[in-house]
């Protein structure tokens, strides 16, 4: 295989993460939605944990895509 056809399959494989970042997305403020539907009471206090999942979830999505920047352009 040709080091360039390398690199392209490498950043897709990479730019996966970034898909996948956004089912976590989806699932962090699903099951957000599904407690505070059950207990509304408790919402306030669980709004940080939502936005802490929230951010690691598009963390490593913004990192899986830097990972594919990096191996299209710079390796």
């Amino acid at each position: 295989m040709e080091f360039e056809a390398a690199k392209m399959v490498g950043a897709g494989l990479a730019a996966i993460g970034a898909g996948m970042a956004a089912i976590g997305v989806g699932n962090v403020f699903g099951s957000f939605l599904e407690s505070a539907l059950r207990n509304p009471g408790a919402a306030d206090g669980q709004q940080g944990r939502l936005f802490i999942g929230f951010a690691a979830a598009e963390l490593l999505g913004l990192l899986s895509f830097v990972v594919a920047m990096i191996l299209i352009f710079v390796a």
